[in-house]
């Protein structure tokens, strides 16, 4: 009988022990409001990055366009006299040393929204502009060769999307090491490129992250 009572102890020890431990570990989430700041992630950039760099690289490009429109063969003039220029985004090329996941869906979409809010443009839909570069086996890096220009404007003028620009967009980063903490600098950089002179306008946004790792090995951060 003693042994029987000493089993049923051990046995409820460890489902007592169980169910504290899976309590612990149970994961929980909420909304967050608009007043709430973005969180900041531990070991990689996240939004806490990529929209400050977003916001600040998309205004100063917009910026310096605005007082250098070039009337090209697609650009239309509204009543009130604004050029709107037809642009065609070619995506995100990651060139830092960080994978951004599901982020660079994220960057594209919040850099072709903020872009179109804007009347001085007319970004292409990217369904077209995917489909065209699907067709034409091009990539973003190839698209500054004429012949690779000429292919994806045909390819788009036959679905009735002629563009003058194309936009590139590119991160890239940096990293400093110290004793096993590090710092590491983020740049988005945009260029919008004309096709008809070659001539390309240019605007990035840095920001520096640091990690720094806790009195238990655990990695930390801060960001200036």
């Amino acid at each position: 009988m003693a042994r029987y009572w000493i089993v049923l102890s051990l046995l409820f020890s460890i489902a007592t022990v169980a169910s504290v431990a899976g309590c612990r570990n149970r994961q929980k989430a909420r909304v967050l409001s608009e007043t709430d700041k973005d969180m900041v992630g531990s070991h990689t950039a996240g939004a806490e990055t990529w929209k400050p760099l977003i916001d600040e690289s998309v205004c100063r490009l917009l910026a310096k366009s605005a007082s250098t429109v070039h009337q090209a063969s697609h650009t239309t003039i509204s009543g009130d006299g604004t050029a709107t220029r037809s642009v065609c985004f070619v995506g995100i090329e990651n060139r830092s040393s960080e994978e951004i996941g599901d982020f660079k869906e994220q960057i594209y979409e919040h850099i072709d929204s903020l872009i179109s809010q804007d009347p001085q443009f007319r970004m292409i839909s990217r369904r077209y502009v995917e489909a065209a570069m699907s067709e034409c086996r091009c990539r973003p890096e190839t698209l500054v060769l004429p012949a690779k220009q000429r292919e994806l404007q045909m390819a788009l003028e036959r679905a009735e999307q002629p563009f003058d620009y194309l936009l590139f967009a590119s991160i890239t980063s940096g990293t400093t090491t110290s004793n096993g903490d590090y710092q590491r600098d983020y740049l988005l950089t945009l260029e919008l490129l004309d096709i008809h002179t070659g001539e390309s306008q240019k605007d990035s946004a840095m920001l520096r992250k640091g990690y720094t790792k806790g009195p238990f090995g655990k990695l930390r951060h801060y960001r200036d």
